[in-house]
């Protein structure tokens, strides 16, 4: 990874944290493209019912390419981009309770478990590589 992408003088002290970053970002934005452009791919993937109305899917896409590029501008400089590390990982573990709580109370979404997960994953991976951040 360049210093260009692992930020300025503080790079070579937050390159985990900016490949954590880069990877949460190409995971969003791969779920994002399968949401706009093979939402059926999902459904069987995940076993998950598509929502009615193409429009939210289509909005969640918008939404989810929004936070990886977040992802991307934080792992730049994870440093001079505090706020944005801290929202990534408040923002994935957010994401967990919300993917488990609705996977637990319906078992037609119980294929929501794996991208539960998945974003638990990714709040520890940044917590962890981050931790030096905030000392």
């Amino acid at each position: 990874m360049s210093n260009r992408l692992a930020g300025s003088s503080h790079g070579r002290r937050f390159r985990a944290l900016a490949a954590t970053l880069l990877l949460g970002a190409v995971y969003d934005f791969v779920f994002a493209g399968l949401m706009l452009l093979a939402p059926a791919a999902l459904e069987r993937g995940f076993a998950l019912p598509l929502p009615g109305e193409p429009f939210y899917l289509r909005l969640i896409a918008v939404l989810l390419a929004i936070v990886g590029f977040t992802y991307v501008i934080a792992a730049r400089d994870p440093a001079a981009h505090r706020p944005l590390v801290a929202l990534a990982i408040l923002g994935r573990f957010a994401g967990f309770v919300a993917l488990a709580l609705s996977a637990a109370g319906e078992p037609r979404l119980a294929g929501l478990w794996g991208a539960a997960f998945g974003d638990l994953a990714f709040a520890l991976l940044h917590a962890v590589a981050g931790r030096r951040l905030w000392q």
